[in-house]
């Protein structure tokens, strides 16, 4: 006897993508996610290709990742994904030193994060 195959964590209508180990705090990295939830994903595409935040070319990736997981695995139609969601995590954080006068010393945190992105088609009204 075999387990229960583990179910989707999404719908039939929907594509997951996630990036871990992001090099981006996730309140710098939350910022460029807000900028694409709800939109379709060709502009949400353009509007990380002109984007001045550094850590939008990561995002931009793990978005036509997701693209491309719903055209793929999903058989879903490109032109009609919006972004469902896109939600950051905490991820590792590295501890380092700095120096300073007098002998002293400063903690610099470094922070990763977790990005998750979902795509859903939706029907439209023709």
């Amino acid at each position: 006897m075999s387990k229960a195959k583990t179910p989707r964590p999404v719908g039939d209508d929907s594509a997951i993508a996630k990036s871990n180990n992001l090099r981006v705090s996730p309140q710098k990295l939350n910022l460029v996610a807000q900028s694409i939830r709800g939109l379709k994903v060709d502009k949400a595409l353009a509007e990380l290709q002109f984007s001045p935040k550094r850590i939008a070319l990561d995002v931009r990736k793990c978005l036509q990742s997701a693209i491309a997981n719903a055209e793929n695995n999903h058989n879903l139609d490109i032109d009609a994904l919006v972004v469902a969601q896109a939600f950051v995590g905490k991820g590792l954080v590295m501890k380092r030193m700095h120096t300073r006068g007098r002998g002293r010393s400063a903690r610099i945190f470094k922070p990763f994060s977790n990005l998750t992105i979902i795509v859903r088609q939706t029907e439209e009204a023709a």
